[in-house]
């Protein structure tokens, strides 16, 4: 449901985990054309996160706000 909030880690600029990373609510977003919502029960980093997330390679962030989070497990 649109409008309500969920819990969320995020980053808003690349680096250490213990420098960049949030703990917070923000608002739950509704899925677009073609998506699904999860709900997500079990959530893991996968090392792709930890890579974006300390930009490895001169990786760039994809956007201004990431939610890191490549795997877990929920209901559609």
């Amino acid at each position: 449901m649109a409008g309500e909030d969920m819990r969320a880690v995020w980053y808003e600029r690349q680096g250490p985990a213990r420098e960049v990373l949030t703990v917070g609510r923000m608002a739950r977003p509704a899925p677009g054309k073609g998506e699904v919502r999860v709900r997500i029960h079990v959530s893991g980093i996968n090392p792709t996160d930890v890579k974006r997330r300390t930009g490895f390679g001169g990786m760039a962030m994809d956007f201004p706000r990431v939610v890191p989070h490549q795997d877990g497990a929920g209901v559609i």
